[in-house]
């Protein structure tokens, strides 16, 4: 036994020294193999982790986080606390809503415990990867309430904001188109508050008749150059504390696409004309019986029935009051918009025994 198991160990190191012998001098080093997926060597070399990084890097995240606590958004007062829970009002009101809208299409039911906007509001799982995959939950182009039979565009990423900042509610000629007259049969009628997509878009207010021409909708500078995106996250400026995710519009953005030095956003007077026209259409509303209020306790519609003209003339100047840019938004539709509006109420008021 033991003779045989020392002739397997001869016969092994007599293997090992005829392949040690054949071996010779070393060739050329072969091509590189095929790049892994580790990250590193991405795409035309560029490191896939940094793409990660430029958003998910702490120092990058904490700026992110102090940036939007200085938002509206961030503490919920003006929307979670009276409708966050509302299955009606959830999709733009709270966390949950809009998650499950953006998921589903529609609120399931109310909500039992609503929270304000968070970073997983609108960003959710990431599509391609790439740098520009912010993986925003709704980004395409928006069929408004208002009128789902038309598409709103308000360009890329601006559509985000588009699904939640509209006014909802038609214009009174759209809802009841043909009749002479309106009935306003609450206190609260109006657009829905935030109606900045339409203004920016130029869509769904009343157009009425008058000596103004109105803009193709779609074809406003700040649609289609700056946008929502463009001017209100725009690079956040520290010293301002604008843009970012602040979403308060960036005086430096204004400044650079119109080549200006302003120290406000009044660019070309457009704020200073258009605040005047607000105020001169709501007097008038005031004379026709309308609207009712004043600067201290604010102003509403009063419930009656109106000619139409005079209900749409309400509805344009409550929404251009809370769109809040003053013509900044849309200057040619909103100056359009407001001109015409009091054109129209003067001969109303003309009317008058």
């Amino acid at each position: 036994m033991k003779r045989k198991q020392f002739r397997i160990w001869l016969l092994l190191l007599s293997v090992g020294a005829i392949f040690a012998a054949c071996e010779g001098p070393q060739g050329p080093a072969g091509l590189n193999g095929t790049d892994g997926t580790n990250g590193i060597d991405g795409v035309d070399g560029a490191d896939g982790n940094a793409t990660c990084m430029s958003c998910h890097a702490g120092d990058t995240r904490e700026n992110i986080q102090a940036q939007f606590s200085m938002s509206v958004h961030s503490s919920g007062i003006n929307a979670v606390d009276y409708a966050g829970g509302r299955a009606s009002c959830a999709r733009c009101h709270s966390h949950q809503g809009f998650v499950q809208y953006a998921n589903n299409g529609e609120v399931l039911g109310d909500i039992t415990n609503p929270t304000a906007w968070e970073c997983a509001t609108c960003h959710g799982l990431h599509k391609t990867m790439e740098a520009v995959d912010y993986a925003l939950r709704l980004d395409d182009p928006v069929k408004p309430i208002f009128n789902p039979e038309i598409t709103m565009d308000l360009k890329g990423h601006s559509n985000l904001c588009a699904n939640c900042h509209q006014s909802r509610r038609a214009e009174p000629n759209t809802t009841n188109p043909g009749e002479e007259t309106f009935a306003i049969t609450s206190s609260h009628y109006g657009p829905h508050h935030g109606a900045q997509a339409n203004v920016v878009a130029g869509m769904g207010f009343a157009e009425i008749a008058g000596s103004v021409a109105y803009p193709t909708a779609g074809e406003s500078k700040h649609l289609n150059q700056a946008s929502c995106v463009g001017c209100h996250m725009a690079p956040f400026d520290s010293e301002e504390g604008e843009g970012g995710h602040s979403w308060k519009p960036s005086l430096l953005a204004c400044n650079t696409c119109h080549d200006a030095e302003l120290t406000d956003f009044n660019y070309g007077g457009v704020r200073t004309d258009v605040m005047a026209k607000l105020e001169e259409l709501r007097d008038q509303l005031i004379t026709l019986g309308v609207v009712a209020g004043n600067d201290t306790d604010g102003y509403h519609p009063v419930v009656g029935t109106y000619p139409m003209k005079q209900a749409q003339a309400f509805f344009n100047w409550v929404g251009l009051e809370e769109d809040r840019s003053f013509g900044a938004h849309n200057p040619k539709y909103v100056k359009a918009l407001l001109q015409n509006s009091i054109e129209a109420m003067a001969a109303e008021i003309d009317k008058l025994p």
